[in-house]
């Protein structure tokens, strides 16, 4: 981690802001050989991958009610009881998200909108170097809320083909259908091509590592994305006011994701940037997973000092982080000038963590600068709208000369046709 200024043209800066420009080619190569496998050989190449990757030998993908039964009996009831909570929070925010279709109506026409839930869903869920039962809330419950009908999420199991239990309990209290035991490349793989016991869905959601993201980046098109999503990323905006303890608790919490996670504090006080460079030391030696949290650091860390607070957010849109905090006197007066965030937490009191497991809005969000054009995962991800016209002839009689002059003045006479020919024998 190092001081950086705004105004020097810096290496550490152009990394912070190029997150997207990975090379990743070999990747690729390396996806498209397994994901034709999986198209072509089904779950014989699942099987394979598996052993290969997972080191497991597995005859049968799916868990049993028997191994949901014993992973409730095995997880800490404070365990299950926060989950429920969270779940209650998850929900009471996205319902507000459920959208009604719409009608308007003319003398002698309709136009209106209908609103579908997708119908089968798979939910990928992350199981190296952690495993998260919160992401199982997040992703399945919105789903849920929205109507779909199949909900399978996949993730990878241990050696001796177990999940985590808390992630099997998650499973079960947000209303997955099944969960399977498969992970990585071929997992995305089945989801979107089917094989002989794992049915082909219409959407793909859910983190994963580079291989994952880039095989769902693969697959779209065959089956819908929520998004392609990159390293985690946070960055706190911050004034001579913020508690440099605070910061750097935070900014740890979100480096200890990956050695690629991003974590960047941008400040208008000199001060406070060495402050913050004084304490990374006394709190990383505590850190359980202090080298991951060193190396992302190194990699995608910096302390950047801004002349006042209004360039910061600046600079905070131009980055277009998936986590914003902002750590400012009155955060409130500024939080609508922060336009290109994934989520943002305003206060001392509201660490980004509160967000992932708690507060009930969604920790599934966009990352390496998509938050320019992507929103968080939502209820309406899991619905699709089709549009519905109905016009009489009195209608299309009225609406006649206008299309017809809009379909002749793009070569397509056929359109107009179309539309004339339900007149012809009134013209004889």
């Amino acid at each position: 981690m190092e001081i950086l200024s705004i105004d020097q043209q810096n290496e550490k800066l152009e990394n912070i802001l190029n997150r997207t420009n990975l090379q990743t080619l070999d990747i690729v190569k390396s996806i498209e050989k397994i994901l034709l496998n999986i198209k072509e050989n089904g779950d014989e190449a699942v099987r394979q991958y598996s052993l290969i990757y997972d080191d497991v030998k597995l005859e049968n993908f799916e868990v049993s009610e028997d191994e949901f039964n014993e992973a409730m009996e095995q997880t800490d009831e404070e365990l299950i009881n926060a989950l429920i909570q969270a779940k209650k929070n998850i929900e009471k925010y996205h319902e507000k998200q459920l959208q009604d279709g719409y009608k308007i109506n003319g003398e002698n026409h309709y136009v209106k909108q209908i609103i579908h839930p997708i119908e089968k869903v798979g939910v990928y869920i992350p199981g190296g170097k952690a495993a998260y039962p919160s992401t199982v809330l997040m992703n399945v419950i919105p789903a849920k809320l929205a109507g779909v009908d199949e909900i399978i999420i996949v993730t990878p199991p241990n050696k001796e083909g177990k999940i985590k239990p808390s992630i099997l309990v998650a499973a079960k209290l947000a209303g997955a259908t099944k969960v399977l035991k498969i992970g990585g490349a071929q997992a995305i793989g089945a989801l979107a091509y089917g094989t002989e016991s794992i049915q082909k869905v219409d959407k793909i959601v859910g983190p994963g590592n580079i291989y994952v993201a880039l095989a769902k980046k693969y697959v779209s098109g065959v089956v819908g994305i929520d998004m392609v999503a990159g390293p985690t990323e946070v960055v706190v905006l911050a004034d001579e006011f913020a508690n440099p303890k605070y910061i750097v608790a935070d900014l740890m919490a979100q480096a200890e994701h990956d050695e690629m996670a991003s974590s960047i504090v941008i400040t208008n006080s000199e001060k406070l940037a060495r402050s913050i460079l004084q304490e990374i030391p006394n709190q990383l030696e505590k850190q359980p997973r202090k080298e991951i949290i060193k190396s992302a650091f190194e990699n995608y860390g910096a302390i950047i000092v801004v002349k006042t607070i209004d360039e910061g957010i600046e600079f905070v849109n131009k980055i277009a982080p998936e986590h914003v905090e902002v750590m400012i006197n009155n955060p409130e007066s500024i939080v609508h000038k922060i336009k290109n965030a994934g989520a943002i937490f305003l206060g001392d009191y509201t660490p980004e963590p509160v967000g992932d497991y708690y507060a009930g809005t969604n920790h599934t969000l966009p990352t390496s600068g998509t938050a320019r054009f992507t929103s968080p995962l939502n209820v309406n991800d899991f619905q699709k709208k089709t549009s519905v016209v109905y016009y009489n002839k009195q209608a299309l009689n009225e609406a006649k000369q206008h299309i017809e002059i809009i379909a002749n003045e793009e070569g397509l006479y056929g359109h107009a046709k179309a539309i004339s020919i339900r007149f012809e024998e009134e013209q004889v």
